[in-house]
């Protein structure tokens, strides 16, 4: 039977795994394998599994996860077993069946043979023994803070075994074969001295000096960012042995011989095409007529672009949050501040339609793969667990100066996970629904487009000359769709495919439309789709409060209003209206006195008013509450109002 903690924990009977699935009794037998033929006491177990709020039943609660792991072990026939001693258990298992033993063993032979000048034997072992690692230590047991001390000494044991083996092929002169290894371990330890000095070395002697002192510069740099703190002397002799081209050897000393070829001849380093990681440009294409919200991307550089290091500088990620209704723009908006300031982040800019507003949002565990393959990572080197690639993924980036655009976000606690780790990295953030946070990021409310920019907008797909033949219909026309970026495109491209149609000619078949929304559909660009992704995403009795909210004779309304039409209490309707608040799908009015008053988006009354006659048509019902008896008893009646008044 073989007994295994590097990686998952799994207790071997052949080829079949017998270690308990329950995550308690997995605690006791890790603790008791890492303390292995030695004591460990009741309280350290009974600390372990239950830290400072043990229940009364803890003693009774172990002796059972005992009695259990011996039954397992009897059962298997296994030498291994569970002594129980004064004040404890000892589990008596032979060291050569524990693959931590053997790793030990062979990595203090291999660090023997590097001390005694035998580097080809001595990378051989190292190697041997790193790969019995199949994961993290442990990775799948729950631990308390006696078995994470043992994970967290057993995983830097792996990491200085690892920086040996990678002297021992140093000094063996397999510099090329170790520059994309070293490449990935400086993205996975971005603070790291030795690593960091290996890197150098490797790139140094494969003929690529000046990417050696461009990694000492990158980490100078992180490290004054993130710790206040410069390179040490030993690193800073390394930087200006390179700058001297003077050789240098593993993993700081400066070289008195050169390695000599097979014929005597001193040997060239050898050259190598550059085998840099590419620097990421997600970016979707940027509208060649985007148009208006000039102080926002006037603003954009100043609240996101990389600033200098020091220690009055930020020490946050600047996050841009952008909300808004169906159709306003933030995609494009997002995207053409993203090209704005794009020069600012020559470490890449990452790209991510969350899909938040369909109801089927990307899982941030494919984004964050997506996002750590796109910086160099290769595929081994991405965690299978959530969390740990969130940590891989702040580890990547920072000290990057780097760009994740997050579209279409559900919620604030998906776009956590995606946020990068440094202040010189930026996000831009967009979603349907108004997002309280993070602390300190620039909050962008957008609203329709103001007249003269939706004519501009209409003049740049269409052509100003067709515009100023007609400047009145234009601004109608702009208004009829309530200067939605989007509606404004539709109605262009229909303008666009019919050079015959003049816009007043459009104008009275809009306002002449029993249902407007259907005008607004031309290909891919759908204005009505996108109301119904928000409309599919409120519940039964949002829904219908939704669409009575239409039966409202003016587009800006007081709770009050609200309130007669349900029939129903304030506080009620004011969690309604709130909810629509946050969706976007009605505004708040400044008002001078504490009255607050709402606001009905004109295209967004208009599909509440289509669904409301959908529901009353029997094409759309959904049901409703007792709340919500009185308002649908009038509805019939003022129906033939809604109907006539568009």
């Amino acid at each position: 039977m073989e007994f295994r903690v590097l990686g998952p924990l799994e207790i071997l009977d052949g080829t079949h795994n017998i270690a308990p699935t329950a995550p308690k009794p997995r605690q006791v037998i890790a603790l008791l394998l890492m303390r292995r033929n030695s004591l460990v006491q009741t309280s350290e177990l009974i600390d372990e599994l239950w830290e400072e709020n043990p229940p009364a039943s803890a003693m009774t609660t172990l002796q059972t996860y005992i009695y259990k792991l011996r039954k397992i072990l009897v059962a298997h026939g296994t030498e291994a077993c569970i002594r129980t001693r004064p004040g404890g258990y000892v589990l008596t298992v032979p060291d050569s069946r524990v693959d931590l033993h053997a790793f030990e063993d062979e990595a203090l032979k291999g660090k023997a043979l590097l001390e005694n000048k035998d580097p080809l034997r001595a990378a051989d072992t190292l190697r041997r023994a790193l790969d019995r690692w199949r994961g993290s230590a442990l990775v799948d047991v729950v631990s308390g803070a006696l078995l994470s001390s043992y994970i967290t000494r057993l995983e830097e044991f792996r990491g200085r075994t690892l920086d040996l083996r990678i002297e021992a092929d140093l000094q063996l002169g397999r510099h090329q074969e170790l520059v994309s290894e070293l490449k990935s371990l400086v993205l996975s330890r971005p603070l790291h001295e030795h690593v960091h000095a290996s890197l150098m070395i490797a790139l140094h002697r494969s003929g690529r000096r000046h990417e050696a002192l461009e990694v000492y510069q990158e980490l100078r740099r992180s490290m004054i960012d993130n710790l206040g703190l410069e390179p040490g002397q030993r690193l800073k002799a390394l930087h200006q042995a390179l700058l001297s081209e003077e050789p240098v050897g593993p993993p700081y000393e400066r070289q008195q011989t050169v390695v000599a070829a097979a014929d005597g001849r001193e040997a060239a380093p050898p050259r190598t095409v550059s085998a840099r990681i590419p620097v990421p440009a997600q970016l979707p294409p940027d509208l060649c007529d985007f148009t208006g919200r000039a102080a926002l991307v006037g603003r954009a550089p100043l609240a996101l672009a990389p600033r200098g290091a020091g220690p009055s500088c930020p020490t946050a990620t600047p996050v841009a949050v952008i909300t808004g209704m169906p159709g306003v723009g933030k995609t494009a908006l997002a995207v053409h501040m993203a090209h704005t300031v794009r020069p600012h982040f020559e470490d890449g800019q990452l790209y991510a339609d969350l899909r938040g507003s369909t109801g089927a949002g990307r899982d941030p565990a494919d984004v964050l793969h997506g996002f750590l393959r796109a910086l160099g990572l290769a595929e081994s080197q991405v965690p299978e667990d959530l969390e740990e690639r969130c940590k891989l993924f702040r580890s990547t980036t920072v000290g990057r100066k780097l760009l994740v655009v997050l579209d279409d976000a559900a919620s604030l606690a998906d776009a956590r996970l995606l946020l990068p780790g440094g202040p010189r990295c930026a996000v831009i953030l967009t979603s349907r629904r108004r997002l309280y946070g993070p602390g300190g990021a620039w909050h962008i409310s957008l609203d329709a487009m103001e007249p003269a920019e939706g004519r501009e907008l209409l003049a740049r797909i269409v052509g100003a000359a067709r515009v100023g033949r007609e400047p009145a219909a234009a601004t109608r026309l702009v208004e009829v769709v309530g200067a939605l970026p989007l509606a404004v495109r539709c109605i262009g491209g229909r303008l666009g495919r019919s050079p015959g149609l003049s816009l007043t000619t459009l104008v009275e078949q809009l306002i002449r439309s029993s249902r407007l929304l259907d005008e607004l559909r031309l290909g891919e660009l759908d204005v009505r789709s996108l109301y119904d992704s928000s409309y599919d995403r409120l519940n039964r009795v949002e829904r219908s409060v939704f669409r009575l909210l239409s039966l409202l004779p003016h587009k800006e309304f007081a709770t009050e209003e609200v309130v007669e039409l349900l029939g129903s209490d304030s506080r009620t309707v004011e969690r309604f209206l709130q909810r629509y608040v946050d969706r976007h799908l009605i505004g708040i009015v400044p008002a001078e006195n504490e009255t607050v008053h709402y606001t009905f988006p004109g295209l967004t009354r208009v599909y509440a008013r289509e669904r409301l006659v959908r529901m009353l048509a029997g094409h759309d019902g959904d049901g409703a509450g007792d709340l919500l008896q009185p308002a649908l008893a009038a509805a019939d009646d003022r129906l033939e109002w809604v109907e006539n008044t568009g």
